[in-house]
């Protein structure tokens, strides 16, 4: 009977082992899905929280020109090629991604068009985490000097910069590392920014992998700048002053400067073997501002900047340089061709072009300039019509003007031409995506002495711009 009872109670311990064995794998296999659903959920909100660090952006500007003359040359024709007097064109076609970390920020912009593509942007940001005060940026970058250098093309109320912005800062951008001081929002010294850069000076490296640096000098760029918004928002306004301070490397033994001789202001030349080599400044000087005004009729914007300084160039242009500045000429040889008279011992001397030609670096022309803009901007009342007039100005060569320019032995040239532009635009803002701007530029040339510029040149530019952004 004892038998019995202990194979009995061995057969409930049994029964309740086998029970909390199956006990365990049920809730085991109730557990487990749970973990894996808590898995996936933590690295689903770590994919998302990544994702919510990158912005993608773009924008397309495709247009259509009108110029008045063929072949005019105007700023405001973009990049036509020879005797062109209308054209379609894609203005820019942008990509930007932009990854934001806690303290730093890594940008990447391109532009793919009908002409190639470029790197705009290439550039990354440190901020250093103890006062959130100094940044670091290093790459390829615009340029901080002024408002209009940095200013977005898709942003931009007119087709393009200013005539004084595109000869002084071509492609706006550069190759080189910038600190920026600007403390956090929090702070009342937030409104107050310093940015302080050394950059190449030759304007970044394009599609073809040229501008890139030609010599070892860099150049500094510094831009202080106040912006302040009322507490109602109904009014924000911002003032700047900038500062350049560069050049690049003279490979001439020829220099021309501005000098009075005579009554007749005139380029001299100055010859020395030193100055091979030697660095050739330029320098500027420029100040901003801008307001805009939410009046009962629309938003308003009034803005401006001026900016005056030292230019070297060569003798046809102004424009900085962005390769190694040369001239080309041709190869000639000289003939001596005998007499055939033997009463006479003197020989004829032909000079012969020979077809071949020498590249020599071109001798620097040193000029002072200004030059400027001023825009006013209206939106219309609660309509999606904006109305735009812009008047810029760019004065190559503040020393000589009108018909002292092409005197005779003067050494002037249509680098020495003072241009002025009075713009007129309206747009109409589609949606949030879409604008559409009709622009017309009036374009005036100093007249002078030189020839085909004895007269005012017929070439104001008509553009219709289509833009999408997203």
């Amino acid at each position: 009977m004892k038998i019995m009872k202990t194979k009995n109670y061995l057969k409930v311990i049994y029964a309740i082992a086998v029970m909390l064995l199956l006990g365990n794998m049920a809730f085991a296999q109730e557990t487990n899905p749970t973990d894996t659903l808590t898995d996936h959920v933590k690295k689903l909100n770590d994919d998302v929280s990544f994702l919510k660090k990158i912005q993608f952006s773009g924008y397309i500007l495709a247009q259509y020109q009108s110029i008045d003359s063929a072949g005019a040359g105007s700023t405001e024709f973009y990049k036509s090629v020879g005797n062109v007097k209308n054209q379609f064109a894609l203005r820019e076609a942008r990509i930007k991604l932009v990854y934001n970390g806690n303290l730093s920020q890594y940008v990447f912009q391109f532009d793919a068009t009908e002409r190639g593509v470029a790197i705009k942007d290439m550039y990354a940001k440190f901020t250093e985490p103890w006062l959130k005060t100094v940044s670091l940026t290093v790459g390829h970058m615009n340029r901080p000097f002024g408002f209009e250098i940095g200013y977005s093309s898709g942003d931009r109320e007119s087709p393009e910069r200013a005539r004084m912005s595109q000869t002084i800062f071509p492609s706006e951008r550069d190759l080189g590392a910038m600190l920026t001081f600007q403390a956090p929002k929090t702070s009342k010294w937030n409104p107050l920014k310093l940015e302080m850069g050394l950059y190449n000076g030759t304007g970044g490296a394009n599609a073809a992998g040229t501008n890139l640096e030609f010599d070892s000098k860099k150049d500094f760029i510094g831009h202080l700048t106040y912006n302040k918004s009322l507490k109602n928002e109904k009014l924000n306004f911002g003032v700047g002053v900038s500062y350049y301070n560069g050049g690049w490397r003279d490979g001439s033994t020829d220099k021309y400067d501005m000098n009075n001789i005579a009554g007749v202001e005139q380029f001299v030349k100055t010859s020395n073997t030193s100055f091979i080599g030697s660095i050739t400044k330029r320098e500027y000087y420029g100040v901003d501002a801008q307001v805009n005004m939410d009046l009962p009729w629309g938003l308003a914007t009034l803005r401006g900047e001026y900016i005056t300084g030292s230019q070297p160039g060569t003798s046809s242009s102004s424009t900085s340089p962005q390769t190694a500045p040369t001239s080309t000429s041709n190869v000639t040889t000289k003939v001596v061709v005998p007499n055939g008279n033997y009463n006479k011992t003197k020989d004829t001397t032909y000079t012969v072009a020979t077809g071949a030609t020498t590249t020599t670096a071109s001798p620097v022309y040193n000029r002072n300039f200004n030059g400027g803009y001023f825009y006013f901007i209206q939106n219309i009342a609660k309509t999606k019509f904006q109305v735009t007039v812009k008047y810029d100005w760019y004065d190559p060569n503040t020393k000589i003007s009108g018909k002292q320019i092409g005197v005779k032995n003067s050494n002037t040239s249509s680098a020495d031409i003072k241009y002025s532009t009075l713009g007129l635009g309206l747009a109409y803002k589609w949606d949030n995506n879409i604008k559409i701007t009709a622009y017309y530029a009036m374009v005036q040339n100093e007249v002078t002495l030189l020839k085909g510029y004895e007269h005012e040149i017929p070439d104001n530019v008509f553009t219709l711009r289509l833009q999408y952004k997203f």
